[in-house]
């Protein structure tokens, strides 16, 4: 007997409800967080522990130039992005405080002004690729900290196309951040 392909009937495919729920109801390893990337339910391991350090001054600095009501963070959480069908549990967080008032487990990803991913071999590709376009059309600022080649790059100014603006500087080098932040972001401890 022959195999043969048999397509789904497009009703059979989960929603991204659906989808969001299963995330939830997951009961990941230690370690691993579970995200939605490509219609997909990804679990991926927690950043590594020489990250630490880079991300707590990152964190640091941008709390320090959060909009008011806004708190930075590396806790993991999920946020939704219903229009591109995605959640995305960043590693470091700028949003609105107000999107934990909300009953459920994943945030609302318009609440976000920054996020931070940064880089490993099994996520380098997502940070750059599907992570950037659907942050780039909503988020107003992403950076994405490249720890395998020790750079990091802003990007800001967010549109329907996806973000207008790019700067990568080395790690040691002064990063602009522009608003809602607008610091010189201190890379030095990198």
């Amino acid at each position: 007997m022959t195999e043969r392909a048999t397509p789904i009937e497009h009703a059979a495919l989960p929603t991204f409800e659906t989808l969001l729920r299963a995330v939830a109801e997951m009961d990941t390893p230690d370690g691993f967080k579970a995200e939605l990337i490509r219609g997909k339910i990804v679990v991926s391991p927690f950043s590594r522990l020489r990250y630490y350090r880079c991300m707590r001054a990152l964190r640091e600095q941008l709390q320090a130039h959060a909009p008011e009501g806004h708190v930075a963070d590396i806790a993991p959480f999920l946020f939704r992005f219903p229009a591109a069908k995605r959640a995305y549990g960043p590693d470091l967080f700028v949003t609105d405080e107000s999107a934990f008032d909300e009953e459920g487990r994943h945030a609302d990803g318009g609440a976000l002004s920054l996020v931070g991913e940064f880089t490993s071999v099994s996520t380098r590709d997502a940070d750059w690729k599907e992570k950037l376009d659907v942050y780039g059309r909503i988020v107003p600022v992403y950076l994405v900290v490249d720890m395998q080649d020790s750079e990091i790059t802003c990007f800001s100014d967010p549109s329907p196309q996806g973000y207008r603006s790019r700067k990568t500087v080395a790690f040691g080098e002064a990063l602009p951040i522009p608003e809602p932040f607008d610091l010189s972001l201190d890379t030095t401890g990198f």
